[in-house]
């Protein structure tokens, strides 16, 4: 099965794919980041990452989508910008079919250290362990969402109805 792991952000949208099977580790198969234009409009940056995106998906072909949830830290501003571009990836994946599934940063650091406060660092090193990646993967937005792609496939190997669903759109 591929999942596409994306850690959604305006300026740098990361992006993660790898590849798992029942009771196998899973392998990387492309990893990344897309960016927009950082002095554009809103609207400009929204349609580059639309666009990006899109060219990732349909490069890519994955057949389960993991998106990192929205965590608003003290920068309002910032959050709505992560939200909107989280939109852009939430509805790609809605026009091309595919179930998505969300986890919040706290899930996946849990999933993938046991911890749920580890820190950058060590989820870059659990990343390339469980990836049999010869180096921790940059940049960082790449990294976190292998980190989702990687939780996903744990989760979804104990069952779909075990993940934390976020749309079920047609099969």
């Amino acid at each position: 099965m591929k999942i596409l792991g994306i850690d959604p952000g305006i300026g740098r949208c990361g992006f993660g794919l790898i590849e798992t099977s029942t009771g196998t580790t899973s392998k990387a198969l492309d990893y990344g980041i897309v960016t927009t234009t950082v002095d554009a409009p809103l609207p400009s940056r929204l349609k580059e990452l639309y666009d990006s995106l899109n060219e990732v998906f349909d490069q890519t072909k994955p057949e389960i989508v993991a998106v990192e949830k929205l965590f608003f830290s003290k920068n309002i501003t910032t959050g709505i910008a992560v939200a909107e571009a989280r939109g852009i990836v939430l509805l790609i994946a809605e026009q091309k079919g595919l179930t998505t599934y969300e986890y919040s940063p706290n899930e996946i650091k849990k999933a993938l250290t046991s911890y749920g406060s580890a820190s950058k660092s060590q989820m870059q090193e659990m990343v390339r362990l469980h990836l049999n990646l010869d180096q921790k993967p940059k940049p960082d937005d790449a990294a976190d969402a292998l980190a989702a792609a990687i939780t996903c496939s744990f989760l979804y190997r104990s069952g779909p109805n075990n993940s934390y669903k976020f749309s079920n759109t047609r099969h």
